[in-house]
């Protein structure tokens, strides 16, 4: 039976009538399609094809809070259990300056509107098909430092991908980050925000999918798409969400720096197939053999 036979099964036993379902690009974790149901109506939904676990769920409330709470535009959750996520259908997006300055204007306001002063969440979340530890703190460094980047290191592919000085030189890095990273308040973050997870609604307007929320700092978000693939057109994101939500000083030396749980994770899911470990040794060049030579 195909993924895509097995979701179209699921579909009939959570009581939608699926005509047809075809594969839906991206995504490493779960199997995702298209669906046209028998009286025509278009939705997108996705199952796990390993053990049930609480992933739809969780992703169900993150949906939920950046539109509740930060006026984000996310899909309508139309069914979410263990087994099946099923959303009202969107559509892609267009890659011009006017779509993404609409998205800045989008970011920029659900992390105004969120602020707080403890970082994590009310519940664990997942990145990718990985746990993510959101036990709440009130030190952002020591936050950041032990659920974002130290949580990697017994990971079996990422222990395997760096040698000891190598995870010496993160710990360093991770000890030295009230240095290198400024204070500054925590708010809800999407937490995954790259291109692909970004399409729109039918009108054109931006829409986030696939959230890893928690709340920390709003150059967690801005670093996922500073670093990441991104069309030409996104460099417009960033001029104007500095006009609406202005950055410290620095901040684009910080993205790379706080890439690297992105990073980690790429490596942890055996997805490491364009350079990630290398790209984190870049990073942590700096801390090796005890002594920074430049910032990273």
């Amino acid at each position: 039976m195909s993924p895509e036979e097995i979701l179209a099964d699921r579909l009939r036993e959570a009581g939608y009538a699926p005509r047809e379902v075809q594969k839906a690009v991206g995504g490493v974790v779960a199997v995702a399609g298209l669906v046209t149901l028998q009286d025509g109506t278009e939705l997108f939904a996705k199952t796990l094809l390993g053990p049930d676990r609480d992933v739809f769920p969780v992703e169900s409330v993150g949906l939920s809070e950046l539109r509740d709470l930060g006026g984000a535009t996310t899909p309508e959750v139309l069914c979410a259990s263990s087994r099946l996520l099923v959303l009202e259908r969107m559509r892609p997006r267009r890659d011009d300056g006017q779509f993404w300055e609409q998205l800045a204007r989008t970011v920029a306001a659900l992390h105004l509107a969120t602020v707080s002063d403890r970082f994590g969440w009310h519940r664990d979340g997942w990145l990718g098909r990985l746990r993510q530890d959101n036990t709440w703190a009130t030190d952002g460094h020591s936050f950041f430092a032990e659920r974002r980047i130290l949580r990697w290191l017994p990971e079996p592919l990422v222990e395997a991908a760096f040698d000891r000085e190598e995870r010496r030189a993160l710990e360093r890095l991770c000890a030295a980050l009230p240095e290198l990273v400024p204070a500054q308040p925590p708010c809800l973050t999407h937490g995954d925000l790259w291109s692909e997870n970004i399409v729109a609604t039918g009108a054109g307007a931006p829409v986030l999918i696939d959230p890893a929320v928690s709340y920390t700092w709003p150059e967690v978000d801005l670093s996922m798409l500073w670093c990441s693939p991104r069309p030409d057109a996104a460099e417009r994101f960033f001029a104007v969400y500095r006009e609406a939500a202005p950055l410290q000083d620095g901040w684009e030396e910080r993205m790379p720096l706080l890439h690297l749980r992105e990073l980690l994770s790429v490596i942890a899911h055996d997805d490491d197939h364009w350079g990630a470990a290398e790209a984190v040794r870049k990073i942590i060049a700096p801390f090796r053999n005890g002594t920074r030579q430049r910032k990273p």
